[in-house]
């Protein structure tokens, strides 16, 4: 999976990732990150999530990252905010008050661009990545987070229904990224009423990934 097939997704404007609602377990579970108001909330491969609006207003500082420029320039209109654009190495910076994106590969950022972060919500990042990317994504992220804290949302289904994304990545796997560096504790478990895409039996979990 290349940069490419996420371009053409917002070209096209498919994504049906994109959900039309804050998801019920950041407002449930937010709070187990035990941050205060103003404190930098780095959520990774953001698209134009409506998780960022209720972050916002919790009074946290989001910072992001995101492939797509359209889906960068959506989630501002959204927020009726216009961003001072700057280029920050192979980065644009796109800031505006309490929040700053930086659009393009994720694996260009370093630590020293993005800066510290006191915590990190993954709702559709490592799932939205091939078994061959998912290693390396959770390396980078810890290593230029510090390996903040973290919440994190995954799915397991059974994979050979469905191509992806999103992927199925189970408790073994996330055990496999993150237990080495990580205290982790399932929030919350649950099968999705109606199926991943509406016909793929698949579970829902929570965690919070402790330092």
């Amino acid at each position: 999976m290349d940069h490419a097939f996420w371009h053409q997704r917002w070209q096209n404007q498919q994504i049906g990732f994109h959900l039309g609602t804050v998801n019920p377990w950041l407002a449930r579970y937010f709070q187990t990150l035990q941050l205060t108001p103003g404190q930098r909330v780095f959520v990774p491969l953001c698209g134009k999530t409506l998780d960022i609006h209720w972050l916002l207003a919790q009074g946290q500082h989001v910072v992001a990252v995101e492939l797509s420029e359209l889906a960068v320039e959506a989630l501002f209109a959204s927020l009726d905010l216009l961003p001072a654009v700057t280029q920050r190495g192979p980065l644009k910076h796109f800031h505006a008050a309490q929040i700053e994106v930086f659009q393009g590969d994720f694996f260009a950022l370093t630590d020293t661009l993005l800066g510290k972060v006191d915590a990190i919500y993954d709702r559709a990042a490592l799932i939205a990545l091939p078994a061959q990317m998912r290693q390396s994504y959770s390396r980078h992220l810890m290593d230029i987070t510090h390996r903040a804290p973290q919440l994190l949302i995954s799915f397991a289904y059974d994979q050979s229904l469905l191509a992806g994304p999103p992927f199925s990545v189970n408790t073994t796997e996330v055990q496999a990224h993150y237990a080495a560096d990580y205290q982790l504790k399932q929030l919350a478990t649950q099968s999705l009423e109606k199926g991943l895409k509406g016909q793929y039996p698949a579970e829902e979990t929570v965690w919070l990934l402790s330092p």
